[in-house]
């Protein structure tokens, strides 16, 4: 099941069928520990929507979010702690992501209000004072106020490599800017975890020729998802719910950075795609 946030009405689709929600109040709607069983009430009730893709283009598609704020998670993968130890390497830094690789916590931070955050099919930003810059596709968490994960969606942790080579203190710099988050293009809303094989994969396309692709599967994460959120949860209160990204597998060579006017395409099995452009 999935949950769609438009500029005016929230939708379901369920098998192929479409439902307009009742409810009109996102964050009440989405924190809640039996949200599956509450959706699968609600349409219950609905008659299916005739036309939901026009709906969707009248209304707009938004970021799946409301007031939450939304987190990310780094060296969860293998791929990720080589790319940071190479890029820190001339600052001397490079140790540190080795030592987060193994450590019992794991390395997590604050990465975007929800005023800041991206839509499906807008413009994400690289900085202006960095030349190194790359997306990250990211499988992201809904958690509900009380830390259970009931929803999974697409992150683009945007970021640049440049700024956090430098020196490993400037991650903030390098993680949290305008136009540096992205999610969508839904919740999926499942009756069970989603599957540990679940694949993601990202293409970038540069005046419409592919100049990077790249794929993996969640299975290769080396934290589990409830391992990363028992640790945010234990000195933070989130009182609509939290979005986790949960790191990246996928990091273009050393050789790539993007450009203004870079289409970014994220897919994720069973939640979606999530394609955003670089402003």
């Amino acid at each position: 099941m999935k949950i769609y946030k438009t500029a005016s009405s929230i939708l379901i689709e369920q098998e192929g069928k479409w439902y307009q929600s009742a409810e009109n109040k996102w964050d009440q709607l989405i924190n809640r520990d039996d949200l599956y069983e509450q959706l699968n009430k609600e349409i219950a009730a609905l008659k299916p929507v005739s036309e939901p893709a026009g709906l969707i283009a009248a209304s707009s598609l938004l970021a799946p979010i409301g007031s939450q704020e939304v987190w990310a998670a780094g060296v969860t993968y293998l791929r990720s702690k080589v790319a940071r130890m190479e890029e820190s390497e001339e600052s001397g830094g490079a140790t540190f992501y080795d030592k987060v690789y193994e450590a019992e916590r794991p390395e997590l931070f604050f990465k975007s209000t929800a005023q800041r955050v991206v839509s499906p099919g807008g413009a994400v930003r690289i900085r202006k004072d960095s030349s190194w810059d790359v997306p990250e596709p990211e499988l992201t968490l809904f958690v509900t106020s009380s830390a259970k994960i009931v929803a999974y969606t697409i992150g683009n942790d945007m970021s640049s490599r440049s700024i956090e080579g430098e020196n490993p203190l400037y991650l903030p710099q390098a993680k949290v800017y305008n136009g540096s988050a992205a999610i969508g293009p839904c919740l999926y809303v499942p009756s069970e975890p989603i599957p540990p094989d679940t694949g993601i994969s990202i293409s970038i396309k540069r005046k419409g020729e592919q100049v990077f692709q790249g794929s993996t599967r969640i299975d290769q994460m080396k934290r589990s998802h409830t391992e990363l959120v028992e640790f945010l949860y234990r000195e933070y209160d989130f009182p609509t719910g939290c979005f986790l990204m949960t790191g990246t597998c996928i990091v273009p060579g050393n050789d790539f950075t993007l450009q203004s006017g870079d289409e970014v395409e994220i897919v994720i099995d069973h939640i979606g795609t999530l394609t955003n452009t670089v402003a």
